[in-house]
């Protein structure tokens, strides 16, 4: 009993490696900013995990030469399950009640995130983690917590394993370190260029090798072992190491993206050795680092760290479902996120973490007697445990709703929209790449589809009646025999119809979710296939901002010899918003042969032209799209 309390202790003490969890939480509650190397906290946490509950089996071994497995499984569901449940069910009512559009498959998600599978549900369904625009869920950042759950459950027995087969720190320590390299090893295979990397994302088997780093560093670096007393040299070279970690951590926070191929090609391993290198020296408490990361508001924060990365997630989507104007005050809508996120993670620390995770559970048929006396000495307080029913009854009902069970997602008007889009521009491209070499096809390209059966001078009229500007005669002239290539995403999807109505030889590329680093392969193969024309229309930057790396790679893929129309965002539902048009206007200055389109100051004031999500043109809005674009491009011609 005294061995315990003493390794509990010495364990919670470390102060210096709370901080690490709170900055790995904030690294991660960074990525909806569309901050790019917000995916990297992740790799911290589960070098730290893997470090952490290594060490503690690893004393509990050599103190009392057994590991008490399920002593450890009673211990891990006390810390980790009231909060996962709580913060599950009040999200699953929430839905229920509020935002019933996230109802879809809710059983499922429910029920893999107790199992602690939720991260195979993701890979199953094709999620991708990486769209930052559609429909975000909010438990999509639980992946991790599931990966976590599944090694909780195998280590011990697998550590035992090690210890009685094995019994030498080296060879123990070789061997874990091998199945790291292989989970490493097998990330990079699995990696396909252009392809999204969510399943190598989501995966335990590519994503384990993080958690194994950690635990290979408890092997050769007990915390029992760490004495406060160093000599300088010893703390001058610890400290020059831990910073050097730090020092590369952070730059590549800021230069590595979530999908670049470096991440998963070696990248991400080498982020989490240099994670390991920074625990290390963090953990010991001779180190200068630590004494530098040990005070009283980071230990406060990172009691509550489990509690702000489970939170994080909900907070931002709901908070953000009722604020349509985010893009105006980015920062502030920020604090007022992070604000709400720790006084949720405080209190649910405070009254329901904290007092689960030593609650007597034998006492439980004690309790519920003692809760239905009429004269209780509970009184009260009674009614939270009233409220918490009806929670859990709400998120049940959802759970089972016809809604929530059936096998497809109601598809949306616009959804609809651009799936009919996505059929009539392929057969519209098909004429315009038949075009190029059979001249007598130009007439054909205009009327390809049931939603372009008008002519541009009969389109051009009927959105004059509605006030969207009229194509002078001229115009309409010029715009027939113009060859544009347009490369964008949904919402060039959505006005791509209204746009070949007026350049009936415009060839369009548009996808829902697109981002700037994937129109660069994009046009790419256009301008190698010979498909990019001398003028060029872009739409890009509604999914998320752009490097300036990324913007003179496009343009150096264009080249200078064309003219570039780029039309910038109207999405005042996401904070890049003023980041995307700022670079482009920042851009048209360095460019000679880009022209900013700017469809944000001319739409700003008309909530009116489009669907709910105020970022797409509806029907009517498309009339002011299509004419606004067109007379911005010919009068640039």
């Amino acid at each position: 009993m005294n061995q315990r309390l003493k390794k509990h202790r010495y364990i919670t003490g470390f102060d210096g490696v709370r901080t690490l969890a709170v900055v790995a939480v904030i690294m991660y509650h960074l990525m909806p900013y569309n901050i790019q190397g917000g995916y990297l906290g992740v790799p911290i946490f589960f070098v730290l995990s893997g470090y952490l509950i290594t060490d503690l089996l690893n004393q509990e071994w050599h103190q009392n030469g057994k590991i008490d497995v399920w002593a450890f499984y009673q211990r891990r569901i006390r810390r980790l399950y009231p909060g996962l449940v709580t913060m599950v069910v009040a999200t699953a009512a929430y839905i229920t009640l509020f935002q019933r559009n996230l109802l879809f498959n809710l059983r499922a998600v429910v029920v893999t995130n107790f199992l602690y599978v939720y991260n195979w549900l993701q890979v199953h369904q094709g999620q991708s983690y990486f769209d930052r625009f559609g429909t975000q869920s909010p438990f999509v950042h639980l992946w991790s917590l599931s990966i976590e759950g599944q090694f909780y459950l195998f280590w011990p027995l697998i550590l035992l394993f090690l210890w009685v087969v094995v019994r030498r720190r080296q060879p123990i320590f070789d061997i874990i370190f091998i199945g790291a390299f292989l989970s490493a090893l097998a990330m990079a295979l699995l990696f396909r260029h252009g392809q999204d990397p969510s399943r190598i994302y989501f995966g335990t088997d590519t994503r384990i090798f993080s958690i194994l780093l950690g635990a290979s560093l408890s092997i050769v670096w007990p915390s029992a072992s760490l004495k406060k007393d160093l000599q300088n040299s010893a703390r001058f070279f610890l400290d020059g190491v831990g910073i050097a970690a730090l020092l590369l951590i952070i730059w590549m926070f800021f230069q590595l993206p979530g999908e670049s191929d470096l991440n998963y090609r070696g990248g991400m391993f080498f982020f989490s050795l240099l994670s390991v290198m920074l625990i290390a020296t963090v953990a010991h408490p001779g180190a200068d680092l630590n004494r530098l990361l040990s005070n009283r508001l980071f230990s406060w924060l990172g009691k509550r760290s489990y509690g702000i990365y489970l939170y994080q997630y909900p907070v931002m989507i709901f908070y953000e479902a009722k604020v349509t104007n985010i893009a105006q005050h980015p920062w502030l809508h920020a604090l007022i996120e992070i604000a709400i996120i720790v006084l949720v993670s405080h209190l649910s620390y405070t009254y329901i973490e904290r007092p689960l995770q030593h609650f007597d559970y034998h006492r439980t048929k004690e309790v519920l007697r003692e809760f239905v006396k009429r004269d209780s000495r509970y009184g009260i307080k009674r009614i939270w445990v009233v409220l918490a029913a009806v929670v859990c009854l709400t998120a049940v009902v959802g759970s089972f709703s016809t809604q929530a069970a059936q096998t497809k997602a109601k598809v949306s008007n616009l959804q609809a929209k651009i799936d009919a889009n996505e059929q009539a521009v392929k057969k519209h491209n098909q004429a315009v790449e038949g075009n190029s070499k059979n001249k007598n096809q130009v007439d054909s390209a205009a009327t390809i589809s049931s939603s372009t059966s008008s002519a541009s001078s009969a389109a051009s009229s009927s959105t004059a009646a509605d006030g969207a500007e009229k194509l002078t005669a001229d115009e309409q002239q010029k715009a027939a025999t113009l060859q544009i290539t347009a490369v964008g995403d949904s919402v060039l999807a959505d006005g791509s119809v209204s746009l070949q109505q007026v350049f009936p030889k415009m060839y369009v590329d548009a996808k829902v979710g697109r981002q700037a680093k994937d129109a660069i392969g994009v046009l790419q193969g256009l301008a190698q296939q010979g498909k990019l024309a001398p003028t060029v229309l872009l739409s890009l930057g509604t999914n998320g901002p752009f490097s300036d790396a990324q913007l003179q790679q496009i343009m150096q893929i264009i080249g200078k010899q064309r003219k570039v129309f780029w039309i910038n965002t109207h999405v005042p539902t996401r904070r890049w918003q003023d980041q995307v048009n700022q670079a482009l206007n920042s851009a048209q200055s360095r460019y000679s042969n880009l022209k900013v389109i700017d469809w944000y100051a001319y739409s700003k004031q008309h909530s009116d032209w489009f669907y709910s999500d105020n970022v797409h043109p509806n029907e009517y809005g498309l009339k002011f799209y299509s004419s606004f674009v067109a007379k911005k491009i010919l009068q640039g011609e």
